[in-house]
């Protein structure tokens, strides 16, 4: 079983909504800086580190990637260092765009 949650795009508006969790965003830094979720963080080696070592091991945190694979692995490797609520975005920021893509209906 895995360690960490798998959410929706539906279920993700949600939790940051409620938990307002830390997002991290794990594509390439071009891509991020092309678009990302509102409040998201770029991943990368120093942020992971110093989150692992003095980051909130309580506070929800939400991961995405492209489509919801890579975001998986480092989920998984939080959780590995404690953090007690994961959540990995199934689909990545590509479903996350589809959920919010205009459905042009007035």
């Amino acid at each position: 079983m895995k360690p960490f949650k798998t959410v929706n795009a539906d279920a993700a508006v949600q939790l940051i909504a409620d938990a307002n969790p830390l997002i991290l965003d794990c594509r390439e830094l071009k891509d991020y800086r092309a678009g990302h979720i509102d409040n998201a963080m770029h991943v990368h080696e120093q942020l992971r580190d110093s989150l692992i070592k003095k980051g909130d091991k309580a506070r929800d945190m939400l991961i995405y990637c492209y489509y919801g694979h890579a975001s998986e692995h480092l989920a998984e490797m939080f959780c590995d260092f404690g953090f007690k609520q994961v959540y990995s975005l199934a689909g990545g920021y590509a479903g996350w765009k589809e959920y919010h893509k205009p459905t042009g209906d007035l």
